[in-house]
């Protein structure tokens, strides 16, 4: 599982440090930096699966680019930024930790400049150094070649090969001809990079019909196909798990979801509800009449119970379309799937409404993005990290001091007080 994020000169922050836990809440005012955190992980998840390093950024025929695109993924100023994942689980007794450096030429292009992978043995002295699998020597000669440096069995500086700048080193190093020490550790990396999922639902795309399909994508709009593709015990295992969480959201109970085959081919599906319209009458609802609240709901249930497990799921605004007073349902699912379906869940949002029903047991994993009034950079700030934070909430909950602006006027005042 990816267990840190470090950002360095990565669009509005100079440095930070995210750390993601199973259940991971970022709150802020807007244009705080919380979607830049997530095009972070995005970045990411593209160069893992092997796309060059401008159209991850810039986009392609295929990929959209990031927001911002070549103007703004390197802090105003700088010629360079560097994200850096720390990586890991209970049952092993290895992290890793990986680290890019992308570098902007001439304003129009992007380039690898730095890439270590490194391995730290968790048994260890707390201050012993980490073991330095491959890195990079950037000789700043106007080159398409890096030289990276594969580790040696005796951890001198070993096997050089010349990599091309436009990829990540980490991306090839499957079929590379390297120790399998490090050809282990990078699968491992890649492993947990290519498992980020960014889900943002988008209700209107999801009302349509959708083919068969054995995995949501990132707008949910074929939903419908991946519900009606699944193994039929499974299928039954989620629309129940579904039906469940769902039923009492909106004003007139759901008491059924499902998803069925459509057309001559049955290569089509389309979702659908049975509504509780009266106590004496029921109505069946296709997606085009429900509500983008349930919709977006039904997304973020369907990617827990459908992604790869220990899969990082991201959703901005997890709460959006969703009634306040339904806020402590949406908490109770989040918890028990992502933790049934062994998913980290890391979110985004606005809704006081929801923080309350997080409770302060969730005060330990709730990082507030905000931005430093001296020098306009991005940082993150653990809530539990605030040194006022006891006597604030002897004042109010988290939810009304994220309203009434108690947390940004206190860390003005510590700002301004350095």
């Amino acid at each position: 599982m990816i267990k840190e994020l470090h950002l360095k000169n990565w669009k509005s922050f100079d440095s930070g440090t995210l750390f993601i836990d199973p259940l991971s809440i970022l709150i802020g005012t807007n244009a705080s930096g919380k979607s830049n955190i997530l095009d972070a992980f995005l970045l990411l998840y593209r160069l893992s699966w092997g796309k060059q390093i401008l159209s991850s950024v810039n986009g392609d025929n295929e990929l959209s680019p990031i927001r911002g695109g070549l103007d703004w993924i390197v802090r105003k100023g700088e010629s360079e930024c560097e994200l850096q994942i720390l990586t890991g689980n209970d049952h092993s007794e290895i992290d890793y930790r990986y680290t890019i450096g992308i570098r902007r030429t001439n304003g129009t292009r992007f380039e690898l400049c730095n890439e270590v992978l490194e391995s730290i043995h968790k048994r260890q002295r707390s201050d012993a150094k980490a073991k330095t699998l491959f890195n990079t020597k950037d000789d700043s000669i106007e080159t398409p070649f890096i030289p990276a440096y594969f580790s040696s069995a005796t951890q001198g500086r070993g096997k050089r090969l010349d990599m091309n700048r436009s990829f990540s080193i980490l991306s090839q190093i499957e079929t590379m001809g390297v120790r399998s020490e490090i050809k282990e550790a990078g699968s491992s990396v890649l492993n947990e990079l290519r498992n980020i999922f960014i889900l943002d639902p988008i209700p209107n795309h999801m009302r349509i019909f959708s083919k068969l399909s054995d995995r949501l994508q990132s707008d949910a709009a074929n939903i419908a196909g991946v519900l009606a593709a699944l193994p039929e015990n499974k299928k039954k295992e989620v629309e129940t798990i579904l039906t469940n969480y769902i039923s009492h959201l909106p004003e007139k109970d759901i008491i059924k979801i499902w998803s069925e085959t459509v057309g001559l081919f049955n290569t089509d599906a389309m979702l659908y509800c049975k509504e509780q319209w009266t106590d004496s009458e029921t109505l069946d609802i296709d997606a085009r009449g429900m509500s983008d609240g349930t919709l977006r709901f039904l997304a973020i249930i369907t990617a827990l119970m459908t992604v790869k497990e220990h899969s990082l799921l991201i959703v901005e605004e997890i709460d959006n379309g969703l009634h306040p007073s339904r806020a402590t349902k949406l908490v109770e699912m989040l918890k028990e799937l992502g933790s049934k379906y062994h998913i980290d869940i890391l979110c985004t949002t606005h809704n006081p409404a929801l923080l309350d029903a997080f409770g302060n047991s969730m005060i330990p994993f709730i990082s507030y993005i905000h931005r430093n009034k001296n020098n306009g950079c991005s940082n993150v700030t653990l809530l539990e990290d605030f040194e006022m934070l006891p006597k604030l909430m002897a004042a109010g909950t988290i939810g009304g001091l994220m309203t009434n602006g108690s947390l940004e006027q206190s860390l003005e005042r510590s700002e301004n007080n350095e």
